[in-house]
């Protein structure tokens, strides 16, 4: 028998007809590129803590998470941006601490009837001022005014012309909270009162980050491409990189789940900077924000994790600069890193952000990864992007030989064994290697095929007949993130034209 059956006897004597299935040859599924949130949900809300949740939609999360929470306002600004991908949530529990706060004091009185303009993070509150206004009157209607929006990450209440407003979570989180007058100004019609001034000061004094070994646990085996999460103490990060390692983690042999974590830090550029300094993890991508930027850092991270999906899932050799952070608020011109601070920050691991017309957009995601084993700089890990690559063609591997190649028996090269046995050896392997390699070349994933051919190597294990021993060398394709141009002009070529 040359036709290897996997369930028809080869003894079967009772006529006549007997079919059976094989699919090994039809596999052309792509992966969901599921994300991951991990945030505080509202003391009281339903959903479980620690356990994973999927949720379809930014009201679901409203329901469950409880509104103006953490969790709740990172799924309305990751469904802003991917409406469409698969998405679950983590629900973790609030650390030992304290709640950060914040103060409006309002002094004066108003001279004419107007409208007084917050922005909490990126959201305006407003508020109606009549002429002749107090500042314990404007400071009651102002905190009415934020308690009535449910959606908000703080509570506010009024005493002797103060707002003190309140972050819903205790912990460090609570300080990326940003506060502003006016954001669009005079030019956007939003002006203060005649008469009033309202003097802010920002949300502090949140502690506590939250132990997230449990949060991890729940991940288990799920895989999950993209991963966001608005700890980015460095206590937190390290819980996540264990989890995320190349030795026993999600990109270890042995769990082969891959995936990349997104987080986000605001501060100045020395504090950026040091920050990024005592990182070196290619699996996780710390966006540097000015402190001006007026979006909180967990809802930065929701963006952001929400616009690599949407991209990497398309082509995961693409690079997402230009994307935009759709219904974030970035620094007011003035504010905002130049070009010289952004060298800096992707010197030193920090992805960093751009605003065109307003719109804040990413302009790098690289990883924390800068340095070797041996602290030598090492630029192989530079862009996120080449972590999705590598996922994505060591999938593309894993799916064909585990779709085509499942119950094989291994010969050597040159057995002559019958058509439509089920034996592979090395020459088969590697000439499907270098097939799957020319669909992916012709993909805009690798290039460089012939070389590809020429280091490529398929060999059965001196030691362990059964095993096939596989140096798989890719030449993944790069992205284009500088254009030189040396304009050499002339007033005047010296020779005609023909």
């Amino acid at each position: 028998m040359s036709v290897s059956f996997p369930t028809i006897p080869s003894n079967l004597r009772v006529p006549l007809f007997w079919a059976e299935m094989d699919n090994s040859e039809a596999n052309t599924t792509q992966d969901s590129g599921p994300a991951l949130l991990t945030g505080f949900a509202a003391t009281g809300s339903t959903i479980p803590k620690n356990q994973l949740t999927i949720m379809p939609s930014a009201a679901l999360a409203g329901k469950v998470a409880g509104r103006g929470s953490q969790l709740a306002r990172m799924v309305a600004k990751y469904r802003a941006i991917d409406p469409f991908g698969e998405l679950w949530v983590i629900a973790v529990e609030e650390p030992e601490g304290e709640a950060a706060t914040g103060t409006l004091t309002i002094t004066g009185s108003a001279q004419a009837s107007g409208t007084l303009s917050l922005y909490i993070s990126a959201t305006r509150v407003q508020a109606a001022v009549v002429t002749g206004d107090a500042p314990a009157a404007v400071a009651a209607t102002l905190a009415a005014a934020i308690n009535a929006n449910a959606d908000l990450p703080v509570t506010a209440t009024a005493a002797a012309g103060a707002v003190t407003l309140t972050a819903r979570h205790k912990g460090l989180t609570g300080n990326d909270i940003p506060l502003l007058m006016n954001y669009y100004g005079t030019v956007g019609s939003e002006n203060t009162p005649d008469g009033l001034n309202v003097a802010i000061t920002a949300m502090s004094g949140g502690t506590g980050a939250p132990d997230l070994p449990g949060a991890v646990a729940a991940m288990g085996d799920e895989p999950f491409d993209f991963i966001g999460t608005p700890f980015s103490d460095s206590a937190s990060l390290a819980t996540i990189a264990l989890e995320m390692n190349d030795s026993s983690g999600r990109w270890s042999y042995a769990r082969q789940l891959y995936g990349h974590v997104y987080t986000a830090k605001i501060g100045t550029l020395s504090d950026l900077v040091a920050f990024g300094d005592t990182l070196n993890n290619q699996h996780i991508t710390v966006a540097g924000y000015e402190p001006g930027v007026q979006t909180a850092a967990d809802e930065l991270v929701a963006l952001r994790t929400a616009r690599n999906a949407v991209f990497i899932r398309n082509d995961p050799a693409r690079p997402t600069q230009t994307g935009e952070l759709t219904g974030a608020l970035p620094a007011l011109p003035g504010n905002r890193f130049t070009l010289t601070e952004q060298q800096s920050l992707l010197m030193h691991g920090i992805a960093t952000a751009y605003t065109e017309s307003g719109v804040l957009r990413i302009q790098r995601d690289i990883t924390t990864y800068q340095q070797n084993a041996y602290g030598v700089a090492d630029n192989s890990y530079l862009d996120s992007e080449t972590l999705h690559t590598s996922a994505y063609v060591i999938r593309q591997l894993k799916s064909i030989v585990t779709s085509k190649y499942p119950r094989h028996k291994l010969a050597n090269d040159g057995t002559r064994f019958g058509s439509g046995q089920a034996i592979v050896t090395p020459a088969v392997l590697k000439g499907e290697m270098c097939a799957s390699y020319r669909t992916m070349e012709r993909a805009g994933i690798v290039e460089n095929f012939d070389l590809f051919k020429k280091y490529l190597v398929v060999e059965r294990n001196a030691a362990d007949p059964n095993r096939v021993d596989v140096l798989f060398p890719p030449d993944y394709v790069n992205q284009l993130r500088v254009f030189a141009l040396l304009n050499q002009f002339r007033l005047q070529y010296a020779e005609e034209s023909e």
